[in-house]
């Protein structure tokens, strides 16, 4: 087991007080910190002793990941992990399907843009399924609401300027009825959207003020005024009304496939994916925008309920045998296993599982693994052993499956 210091991501979006905090630092820091990657992607692999994972594996691809997973994945690891803390809301997105993400990259590479440009989507060929666990009260929106739900929301809203908007998806109340709606509201001009949300905006304020806002409504109103305070006149703020509002306690999931638009909005999660840095942007973001590629990738199928549903996971052998709970966030991504382990009472686990693994430490301490902090374990080196104390946590992050033929 070798200790990961990771790659880390100061986006404004971030916290300079979760993640300090989560691995005992000094808080608040000198600047917001988003993101911690424990992996080997090469725009931000993280290190042992100064030497990047990814170097690491490209060295001796059979040892690090196997001959199997080695074969399959073409001699990289297939996942990586973050730990993400996020203060505002981050952009509107989505990510490709492996199909568009190969073409994008060979495409983009053609034109001569650089893979690390400020205007490049595709930085590498891979789709980017992805699940977040939230590790503190985490909000996002995730998915397309079905339509009679957004139908709804919008009538009680009773703005007569997306009177048109509400109308359009009333007469499809399909995918394309979604398409069509979404679409319209991401291309209007700049100006033409501001007004849109500045009505939106102004309805929902008389409305929380009179008390005429339902209660099962409310978190969206305010979700939607929050998104306009901090990205004033952004068509994505219409692009929300479309959206689930998910609320995650700690330890619960939500997983998002490919084409899945969604917007983290606040919180801190531990987040595992695809290999990939692959994101197609849409509104709130300062950064690049591509709307007609967006709209290529997106899945406008409506997703009633994005959360992940755990199920109880064999745990490995531990002394005493009944100190450990483990549940698994099952997932249609063939490139990651996530697993999370729970420690009721010291105790000495046993990670003797074959396969490349990731474990990142969330709470406690997990023998040298404090808070914040992860370990690689490579496919033919010795697990060994973490000695738990009680209360700590820990995510185990393994390969699920050979990719189909």
């Amino acid at each position: 087991m070798d200790i990961l210091s990771p790659a880390e991501r100061t986006y404004a979006w971030g916290s300079r007080v979760a993640l300090p905090r989560l691995s005992g630092e000094p808080t608040p820091a000198q600047y917001p910190i988003a993101e911690r990657w424990f992996g080997a992607h090469p725009t931000g692999p993280a290190t042992i002793d100064g030497v990047g994972l990814n170097e690491i594996i490209s060295a001796d691809p059979i040892r690090a990941l196997g001959d199997d997973t080695a074969e399959a994945y073409e001699d990289t690891l297939p996942f990586m992990v973050k730990l993400l803390a996020a203060d505002r809301a981050l952009s509107l997105q989505a990510h490709p399907s492996r199909a568009i993400a190969a073409e994008g990259y060979d495409r983009e590479s053609s034109q001569g843009i650089a893979v690390d440009a400020t205007n490049r989507n595709y930085r590498d060929r891979n789709h980017k399924p992805e699940l977040i666990v939230a590790l503190s009260p985490f909000r996002a929106l995730a998915g397309f609401r079905p339509p009679d739900d957004t139908i709804r929301i919008l009538d009680i809203i009773g703005c007569e300027r997306l009177r048109p908007y509400r109308d359009m998806l009333d007469a499809q109340r399909d995918d394309e009825g979604l398409r069509a709606i979404f679409t319209s509201f991401i291309t209007l001009p700049r100006s033409s959207a501001a007004e849109l949300v500045d009505d939106v905006v102004s309805r929902l304020v008389h409305m929380l003020a009179d008390g005429s806002v339902p209660a099962e409504m409310l978190s969206v109103c305010k979700g939607i005024l929050e998104l306009s305070e901090q990205y004033p006149g952004d068509s994505g703020v219409l692009g929300a009304l479309l959206l689930n509002l998910v609320e995650l306690t700690p330890g619960e999931g939500l997983y998002l496939g490919e084409g899945s638009l969604h917007a983290y909005l606040s919180g801190m999660g531990i987040e595992v994916m695809a290999n990939s840095d692959n994101v197609l942007r849409g509104g709130l973001t300062s950064k690049h925008i591509d709307v007609p590629e967006l709209l290529r990738v997106l899945d406008f199928s409506p997703l009633a309920r994005p959360v992940v549903t755990t199920s109880p996971e064999f745990p490995p052998n531990a002394e005493p045998a009944d100190a450990l709970e483990v549940e698994r966030y099952p997932t249609a991504a063939e490139e990651f296993h996530v697993s999370r382990i729970r420690a009721s009472s010291d105790c000495r686990v046993e990670l003797d599982d074959s396969g490349p693994q990731i474990i990142v430490c969330t709470r406690g301490r997990a023998g040298e693994l404090a808070a914040g902090a992860g370990a690689w374990i490579a496919a033919e080196a010795s697990a060994g052993s973490l000695d738990m104390k009680a209360g700590s946590e820990i995510f185990r992050i393994r390969v699920a499956q050979l990719p189909r033929t």
